[in-house]
């Protein structure tokens, strides 16, 4: 009996098609093939590549979203600063399970109103510590944007979808030698040189520093009166 073509089910293709192939080699013709339909199926689901993507996009969130259905983000008793950290460190893990994740993520529209619970359990969150509304949107939007743009800096170096644990070094793109971009500076340009292992290498480091960093600028600049 044939399985029946549906949106979930071309979806559900697509996201394991996305970590054989990348985003550049995601196609609707090669979804059809890999469903064994003609393309013009999948037309009558998704006008384009575009709307396939929101709906790609939309379900990593569904998945990621889960994650958060168990409390108050970083637990019952989390500092803001926790609660923004551990979203983040969310997001970033869940996005480096998808080759080109960060890409099929930012810059897509979500499909359901699925955002719209887990976004205002954080913005509450927030908002309980002493953030005015506006304040609390731009201390996440920060700090997610932040996450969003060093996902695809990584998965450019590191284009295998999975956590950062299991990397191997051989996985890194051979376009991102760092010897070589070293031995290429070091005579003119000594520290551009030097700092291609901060920005290239270690990507774990770099995230936790630089989320201190946004965490640390959001208590300096962002007046707040305490809660209660």
């Amino acid at each position: 009996m044939a399985t029946r073509l549906d949106r979930t089910l071309v979806v559900d293709t697509a996201l394991r098609l996305l970590n054989e192939v990348g985003l550049d080699g995601l196609t609707l013709r090669r979804i059809a093939k890999e469903l064994n339909v003609q393309a013009p199926a999948l037309y009558w689901h998704f006008k384009n590549k575009q709307e396939l993507l929101d709906e790609m996009a939309t379900e990593i969130f569904r998945r990621m979203a889960a994650e958060f259905a168990g409390g108050p983000l970083g637990g019952h008793d989390a500092t803001w600063q926790r609660m923004l950290t551990v979203s983040c460190h969310t997001l970033r893990r869940t996005l480096l399970g998808y080759r080109d994740g960060g890409k099929v993520f930012s810059g897509t529209r979500m499909t359901d109103d699925s955002y719209a619970a887990p976004m205002d359990a954080l913005l509450r969150q927030l908002t309980d510590a002493g953030f005015t509304l506006r304040d609390a949107a731009h201390a996440w939007w920060a700090a997610y944007n932040f996450t969003i743009g060093l996902v695809i800096e990584e998965q450019s170096v590191f284009p295998d979808p999975g956590p950062p644990e299991d990397r191997a070094p051989e996985s890194r793109d051979p376009a991102y030698d760092i010897g070589d971009r070293e031995r290429r500076l070091a005579g003119r340009y000594p520290l551009a040189a030097a700092v291609g292992r901060e920005f290239f290498d270690d990507f774990d480091r770099a995230f936790e520093s630089g989320l201190r960093i946004v965490v640390a600028g959001i208590e300096a600049t962002v007046p707040r009166q305490d809660a209660g």
